[in-house]
């Protein structure tokens, strides 16, 4: 058995927190809505248009704020009541704090998120609908500067990074991840995927599902690892796997990203450490085919992921072209969130659909090819 029900909370069963023994907090401060558990979905038809027939997506749009972010979140604002803070607050582009303005609803916690111009607006509205105070800065690098100070000055829980270059979120909070790799490997009855593909933007998943993964293994529940895949958008890791280094390498921002939420210019060192580990690939994906990719997803298998979340079918399909995936290799993308997070930039700007005053009209138009 992977994980454990929490003693004394009858929903840790229900929640990621089946595995509270393995996570950095008891089960009597937890904060929870119902988080993980989320489905593994065998992929064939668009799998096979990737070029891997067993390809599983495990769904991360399912959790309660439609993202994997709700992992990360339940742990932190669980920790951060624990410690007895007043006020948690974050950094980011939308999921992050969406995700943490809930959990801190749910503690009874004030919550401050800090962003920047170009955030998804349908992500805003949720940060909003859960009470947070948003506070949109231009510069980006300003979120980091305001958290710093608002640490200094008042004390608040931080739980993103808030220092350049990043070194990743709360380490604590991340190990909320590591029960993406509890539940895949419980879902697939022990069996170990070749590869592991997510998108990545600090990569603070990549290297808590990695740790995941491992301790798995150093507990001999697996008998061995998958590789690790990153998709990113501007290719700092890629570039850093490429020159050897271990310093990860601030990249230039060459187009805007459709792909908002990982479109950051440098990602972090324990992203590159889980690639090295896990003798794993950095695959960089443009906006070119992305919202095709979104749409094929949908159609062809029922799942509306977030634009982020289908960079991981363009990593694979760029593996497979090249020879490092198989057909037959095992394969789980990890699809973060649910595509309605950023419809504003997904949908065509003008979307208008036919009315029929009739049902005969309609009929017409059905019978006539649509």
């Amino acid at each position: 058995m992977i994980g454990g029900t929490v003693a004394g909370e009858p929903h840790g069963g229900l929640s990621l927190w089946k595995s509270g023994p393995r996570l950095p907090c008891t089960g009597t401060d937890m904060v929870t809505l119902g988080e993980g558990q989320t489905p593994l979905l065998s992929c064939p038809r668009i799998g096979s248009s990737l070029g891997t027939t067993n390809l599983f997506i495990k769904d991360e749009g399912r959790n309660p704020t439609w993202s994997y972010k709700d992992r990360f979140s339940t742990v932190a604002v669980s920790i951060a009541r624990a410690q007895g803070a007043n006020v948690v607050a974050t950094a980011s582009s939308g999921n992050a704090g969406a995700s943490l303005a809930a959990y801190a609803a749910r503690a009874d916690m004030d919550c401050v998120v800090a962003t920047f111009a170009g955030t998804a607006g349908a992500m805003l509205s949720q940060i909003r609908k859960h009470g947070a105070i948003v506070i949109p800065l231009v510069n980006k690098v300003d979120r980091w500067k305001f958290l710093a100070e608002a640490q200094e000055r008042f004390g608040w829980f931080i739980t993103s990074p808030f220092s350049a270059p990043v070194v990743g979120g709360h380490p604590l909070a991340i190990e909320g991840y590591k029960t993406i790799a509890y539940e895949i490997i419980e879902q697939r009855a022990g069996e170990v995927p070749d590869w592991c593909v997510m998108p990545v933007c600090y990569g603070d998943a990549l290297s808590g599902v990695w740790a995941g993964f491992r301790e798995l293994y150093c507990d001999g529940i697996i008998d061995r690892l998958p590789k690790m895949v990153a998709a990113e958008v501007h290719g700092s890791l890629s570039a850093s796997l490429a020159r050897g280094t271990d310093h990860v390498l601030e990249q230039e921002v060459r187009f805007d990203p459709l792909a908002v939420s990982i479109g950051t210019s440098r990602s972090t060192y324990q992203a590159l450490k889980a690639l090295r580990e896990s003798s794993g690939q950095a695959v960089p994906v443009s906006n070119d085919g992305l919202i095709d990719m979104q749409s094929l997803l949908a159609r062809r298998e029922g799942i509306f992921a977030e634009l982020a979340s289908v960079t991981p079918l363009m990593a694979i399909r760029t593996l497979a072209d090249r020879g490092l995936i198989g057909a037959r290799d095992s394969v789980v993308a990890v699809v973060t969130a649910g595509g309605l997070k950023d419809l504003d930039r997904s949908a065509p700007k003008e979307l208008c659909y036919q009315t029929f005053d009739t049902t005969a009209d309609a009929w017409t138009w059905f019978i006539n090819g649509q």
